[in-house]
């Protein structure tokens, strides 16, 4: 009896033993949750990958496009002192439909509101303390296509600036369309060179005709916009996602900058009526030279006239080039005005206005050689006789960390 007595004392003690250590174990379990969250609270937690102070100190090759994106935008929004955000008040899709439908004038939207970048706006909500949700973007990089006009005489000239400037920051969304194979070029952009199989030249027909491979392989993909360039344009990829996030791709939406003055008048011959032999048709077109953007619901408003190669054929009937045609289809056919962004610029105005403070805040540029001159940007960076289009200079000067940058050039 007293051998039982002991053995239920031992057994007792040990598991008294276990219980306490089980106790403790809660105990300290709930007093380090407890820090995580008041650690949290306090402190916050890192979004991943680097900080936007960090990531401008970064070279480009070890970053990807959306970094660099977040990077430029905000660095841009603090050196302006966010003065440049809004300069119009109105919504875009205010300013863009009432004043074009009105024919008075065309809608000019110098600047936009400038939304959070998703990479930015998660690594301040581990910084900040905020009370609201803010609205989520509803375009982000990968939902654009960016195509660009070229030909075989300009590869290794425009081609060469282009694929060693911006379209690093997009090169997974910009496509080269050209009119001939070019397996060097093929391999640099690593597959997105076309060959439209189009004539070689700059005349209507030839124009037409890679316009339309463009606004096909759109439609084949899917994207939610699809903007058009020129080989002599410098895209500001950071700047353009930005602007068409201010505006919805489920709607009609024909974003460019004509460069004209005024509305443009062309005569078309009617066959079905003897008593209107010519009718007069007036509408605006976005120049091409200078870059237009167009949404996935007007494209497809778009596909029964000029899909299947019909866009030639439009193009052939009222004898005029590719963005004239364009015009033609979205304001005389399909009633969708054109909605004017000035930071689109062409060569066929002049470069040397645009100010240096400004940059950050177009989305285009051009250059072009004028009798003896260029028609280009003026920015510090490279001399003249290595950088004459000023391509190599503007790039550096929005993004300074780029390798192929002198480190003379102070970073922003």
């Amino acid at each position: 009896m007293r051998c039982l007595r002991k053995k239920m004392s031992q057994v007792f003690s040990l598991t008294h033993r276990y219980k306490r250590t089980l106790q403790a174990m809660a105990v300290g379990t709930f007093v380090i949750y407890m820090t995580l969250v008041l650690y949290q609270n306090v402190y916050g937690y890192s979004s991943g990958g680097n900080s936007v102070q960090e990531l401008q100190y970064n070279s480009v090759d070890s970053q990807t496009a959306q970094d660099v994106i977040s990077k430029r935008d905000s660095s841009a929004n603090s050196a302006n002192g966010n003065k440049n955000n809004v300069i119009d008040s109105a919504s875009p899709s205010v300013v863009g439909q009432s004043a074009v439908r009105s024919r008075a004038g065309l809608p000019h939207i110098s600047s936009y509101p400038t939304r959070f970048d998703k990479s930015y706006y998660d690594y301040q909500m581990g910084q900040l303390s905020v009370t609201g949700t803010p609205k989520p973007p509803t375009t982000e990089l990968d939902d654009l296509l960016i195509s660009v006009k070229t030909t075989k005489g300009y590869h290794d000239t425009r081609l060469e600036m282009i694929i060693k400037t911006w379209y690093q920051l997009a090169k997974e969304q910009t496509w080269f369309f050209t009119d001939t194979d070019d397996q060097h070029y093929q391999k640099m952009t690593n597959g997105h060179m076309v060959n439209t199989n189009c004539s070689q030249g700059h005349f209507r027909k030839a124009l037409c005709c890679k316009m339309g491979r463009e606004f096909e392989f759109f439609l084949d993909s899917a994207k939610k916009w699809w903007c058009h360039f020129d080989d002599d344009n410098y895209v500001n990829v950071p700047r353009l996602v930005r602007l068409l996030d201010e505006y919805s791709p489920t709607q009609d939406w024909y974003l460019g900058k004509p460069s004209i003055s005024s509305p443009l008048e062309i005569f078309l011959d009617n066959t079905k009526s003897s008593t209107e032999v010519n009718k007069k048709v007036t509408f605006w077109f976005a120049t091409g030279g200078a870059g237009f953007c167009i949404s996935r619901a007007l494209a497809l408003k778009m596909l029964p006239i000029a899909g299947s190669g019909k866009f030639v054929a439009i193009g052939d009937k009222i004898r005029f080039p590719d963005d004239v045609t364009m015009g033609f289809i979205i304001e005389h056919i399909l009633n969708v005005p054109l909605t004017v962004v000035d930071a689109f610029h062409s060569h066929l105005e002049p470069m040397e206005f645009i100010r240096p403070e400004t940059f950050h805040d177009q989305v285009s540029f051009s250059y072009a050689r004028m009798k003896n001159e260029w028609n280009v940007v003026k920015v510090d960076g490279f001399d003249l006789k290595t950088d004459p289009k000023r391509i190599y200079s503007l790039h550096c000067h929005l993004y300074p960390f780029f390798s192929i940058c002198p480190k003379t050039i102070k970073r922003r």
